[in-house]
């Protein structure tokens, strides 16, 4: 009997995953991660039941999607849970325009979705690549493709646009926007909090290695600070964020460099560790005395500041601030400081709450909701393959 949903979650530089039971709580039967691929790379995971939780090195070697995901599908067959599997869940970064829901993910599918590759280069290869491991595996399974794009399609039309001859935004040169399994589940999150108004104008900020904001009415997205690419927006881990288009061109044409080496400038030398000098962990640079280190996080919250400037015109105002992913459900001190960058809008940040990292930490009668949601990508996949499955037990 397949009963059991497996979700994969592929990035960098790490490999999310679990298995839920198809109900409607979707209970986890097994979640975990394959951490720190680059190099002493481990294999976490907790098993429902009370089971010890499992954390196990996979040595000190860099090792590849592949040797993760081998690491992963050893675990599930030790666990019993291979036979259980009837459809495999990805999230996969970039659907273009025409993915905007859970999609089945057949040759031709795939074969679109490869040509996106240019456009997240970072995560595209590597989600289509897990799909094809999860495959060999699992062959009688259905793979199906949730997309990170999807939950920003519903924007209105000029929060897609830019300033370019009509003809190349009709040919896909447009706003997509990301992060949309985490904005999904925090929408969802915000709809069991306050019903159908979803906190109504809100800024939910995914800070993470990879890091976006994304203003939401009603749950709805109305503008993301991501958009044709995974570049764009609030300054990141390794990754530029918005740049004037003339320093492109100028380290293209003056400074000589080869495509090569300008996106591996701007994907992987920039932002937080371009800016220190020292690291794009914030960890690392918060427990720092480098001056470089403090201007860093200095610049990583002043564009957040401004950018939730722009999203709250965006919504005509705002009534709730949402931090979630790793950045944002862990550092405490970074919440504390775009509060601050943002107390004109009426943020109030309750120092002590803030501190011990509970879900309200704003102010008492402040007026504006300042909460922590944690993220959780596998379970916004996990529920839309759920809505695809009939006949499901209750």
């Amino acid at each position: 009997m397949t009963d059991a949903i497996f979700v994969l979650n592929g990035g960098s530089s790490s490999l999310k995953f679990a298995v839920f039971e198809e109900r409607d709580e979707l209970p986890p039967l097994l979640r975990g991660t394959v951490s720190s691929l680059r190099e002493h790379s481990r294999l976490r995971a907790k098993i429902a039941g009370g089971s010890p939780e499992i954390d196990r090195s996979l040595g000190d070697r860099p090792i590849d999607i592949g040797e993760a995901f081998a690491a992963i599908a050893s675990l599930l067959t030790d666990q019993g849970l291979l036979r259980r599997i009837g459809r495999v869940g990805h999230r996969i970064v970039h659907g273009g325009r025409d993915f905007v829901e859970a999609t089945l993910l057949d040759g031709r599918t795939l074969e679109a979705l490869r040509l996106l590759e240019p456009l997240a280069p970072v995560h595209q290869k590597i989600n289509l690549e897990i799909v094809g491991l999860a495959a060999s595996l699992l062959p009688q399974a259905m793979q199906i493709g949730c997309f990170d794009t999807a939950f920003h399609s519903a924007r209105p039309g000029l929060a897609k646009l830019y300033g370019l001859p009509r003809a190349m935004s009709e040919a896909g040169i447009v706003s997509y926007g990301f992060h949309g399994l985490s904005y999904n589940h925090v929408a969802s999150k915000l709809r069991d909090r306050y019903g159908a108004g979803a906190g109504g104008r809100a800024i939910v900020a995914h800070l993470g290695s990879g890091a976006s904001l994304c203003a939401m009415n009603a749950g709805t997205s109305v503008a993301t600070t991501m958009g044709f690419s995974t570049l764009d927006g609030l300054v990141m881990s390794t990754r530029c964020g918005a740049l004037d288009p003339g320093i492109v061109l100028h380290l293209l044409q003056d400074r000589k460099l080869s495509s090569d080496e300008l996106a591996s400038l701007l994907y992987e030398q920039s932002g937080l560790l371009g800016v220190s000098g020292i690291s794009g962990d914030m960890r690392t640079l918060i427990g720092s005395q480098d001056p470089f280190a403090a201007e860093a996080v200095d610049l990583f919250v002043y564009r957040i500041g401004r950018e939730i400037g722009s999203l709250a015109a965006a919504l005509g105002g705002l009534d709730t601030l949402v931090f979630t992913a790793g950045i944002g459900e862990n550092a405490p001190l970074v919440r504390e400081k775009i509060g601050a960058a943002a107390g004109w809008l009426g943020v109030g940040i309750d120092r002590e709450r803030n501190r011990r990292g509970e879900e309200t930490i704003s102010l008492d009668g402040s007026g504006l909701d300042v909460l922590v949601i944690p993220t959780d990508e596998e379970r916004a996949v996990g529920s839309q393959l759920l809505r695809l499955i009939p006949d499901r037990p209750a």
